[in-house]
């Protein structure tokens, strides 16, 4: 992400404003994220057992009991391993249209794909999901991927610091 905030604002210039910016800017994060998934590149695991301590996709909560505490992140855990099954195509409509909220209009532009396709694709990935997790997926879904706190932190000072800015 850090490295798609960098290359559009070294490209700023570039931008000629026919579609809206967040969507050249995810645009240019889905390219970033396959590029380096072909070139086989994985990223440390976020689960519990992370030596450090720093789960960047879980928030705490003093309303939740224990039980309901352990309950969320496994489920969390259940639901990202079941989306990052999805083959390439599929994840990746199924994240801009889920996830991030995008319109079916949006993520085709971002995919160079029609729109019919990525509706087919949407599809598809459901089925597939639904099939592991029919009664998980629902509203837990967008919760997985969440990106807030810690970890928006963390790269906000890491695209600061590429670019040799200071934090704020």
């Amino acid at each position: 992400m850090q490295d798609a905030y960098v290359r559009a604002y070294q490209n700023l210039a570039s931008f000629e404003g026919r579609a809206k910016f967040a969507t050249r800017l995810t645009r240019i994060a889905v390219h970033e994220a396959l590029a380096r998934s072909r070139r086989r590149f994985r990223l440390q695991s976020l689960d519990s057992s992370d030596p450090s301590g720093d789960l960047m996709n879980s928030a705490t909560s003093t309303d939740r009991t224990p039980e309901e505490e352990t309950y969320g992140k496994e489920l969390s855990g259940v639901l990202e391993r079941a989306v990052l099954s999805l083959s390439d195509d599929y994840r990746s409509v199924f994240m801009l249209r889920d996830v991030e909220g995008m319109s079916t209009g949006e993520t085709a532009q971002c995919l160079n794909l029609t729109q019919e396709n990525v509706k087919v694709r949407l599809h598809r990935a459901h089925a597939k999901l639904r099939r592991h997790l029919y009664s998980a997926v629902g509203a837990n879904a967008a919760r997985c991927f969440q990106f807030h706190a810690r970890r928006c932190d963390r790269v906000v000072s890491g695209l600061f610091k590429t670019l040799g800015w200071k934090s704020l």
